[in-house]
């Protein structure tokens, strides 16, 4: 069977450092042209905007939207509508409700949606949900602290509207947390600190619970120096587990579970090729959803203002 011709549209950190060695490493899809304005690939056809791309480009079956979040749903429009298969990066978009239409958009195109959670593909997420599902649970802290300036340098975009601030990285630790609980969470209480400068916020506090009335707690700043964190710790009746490194290590009362090397965008493109191939298309709102829900509860404070 040939290979899936994918596009990437949008050059930028995250399609070089993760995208394009993932694509090279799975089987089943490689990487045929780039779309953006401000950067090429050397032996890749590249494309100023993926209008042009979609206009001169018949043999490209899918794209991936590498590109800010502001601007997917009408890329991912235009992608399905000219037939090609969409990956969206996280978060899918700036909005829960613009997702609605693209989904009934890729089923009644015959193509596949998939919205990206890199996160739920870290080695240790799925055996921690497995503990989990066999074990009442007392008690999650979530914290998601790293510095914006080494993650994201002179990015602006994740300051305006639909850029989520801090919770472009901590959506990532929600997305691990709605995969591995047994039951759907929602948020109940939020605080929300705002440069003076920004319209997203720079750190947050988060309260979440779920039917049976688990505390959780995330805590989550864009401004960590020093080493990073990104850990889940939650006790169970079993005993304490923590996720770090953002899910790639499983640590149990002391005992190293799961320790290994990230492939968490090797999993994304198998899992894109399996959608494809399949004729199906994965679109899970719920960590989106989260984030939208603190914004609608959050009490807002004013912090310092924020310069690169």
């Amino acid at each position: 069977m040939a290979p899936i011709r994918l596009a990437i549209v949008g050059l930028g950190k995250i399609a070089r450092d993760q995208h394009i060695p993932a694509i090279a490493a799975t089987e089943g899809i490689e990487l045929a042209a780039v779309a953006s304005r401000n950067a090429a690939l050397d032996g890749v056809a590249h494309f100023a905007t993926l209008d042009d791309l979609l206009a001169d480009s018949a043999d490209i079956d899918a794209v991936a939207l590498c590109t800010p979040p502001q601007v997917r749903r009408a890329q991912a429009e235009a992608a399905l509508a000219a037939g090609k298969h969409v990956l969206l990066e996280k978060p899918p978009g700036a909005t829960v409700s613009e997702l609605g239409p693209l989904v009934a958009a890729a089923e009644a195109s015959g193509r596949t949606l998939f919205a990206t959670w890199h996160s739920r593909f870290a080695p240790a997420v799925e055996p921690a949900r497995t503990f989990l599902a066999e074990r009442a649970i007392r008690s999650v802290i979530i914290e998601w602290k790293e510095d914006v300036r080494v993650w994201h340098p002179g990015q602006e975009w994740i300051w305006e509207p639909g850029g989520l601030g801090v919770f472009d990285p901590a959506i990532n630790a929600l997305s691990i947390l709605t995969q591995i609980l047994p039951r759907p969470v929602f948020v109940t209480k939020a605080h929300l600190a705002f440069p003076t400068n920004r319209d997203a916020p720079i750190a947050a506090e988060l309260g979440l619970s779920d039917v049976a009335g688990i505390p959780i707690r995330a805590e989550l700043d864009f401004l960590q120096t020093g080493p990073q964190t990104w850990d889940i710790r939650i006790e169970t009746e079993a005993g304490q587990i923590v996720l770090s490194s953002g899910g790639a290590r499983l640590v149990h009362d002391g005992a190293v579970l799961v320790d290994e090397k990230e492939a968490e965008y090797r999993g994304i493109y198998a899992r894109f090729v399996e959608l494809v191939r399949g004729g199906r298309s994965d679109v899970d709102l719920a960590p989106l959803a989260l984030v939208a829900d603190a914004f609608l509860l959050g009490r807002r404070s004013i912090a310092e203002p924020f310069e690169y």
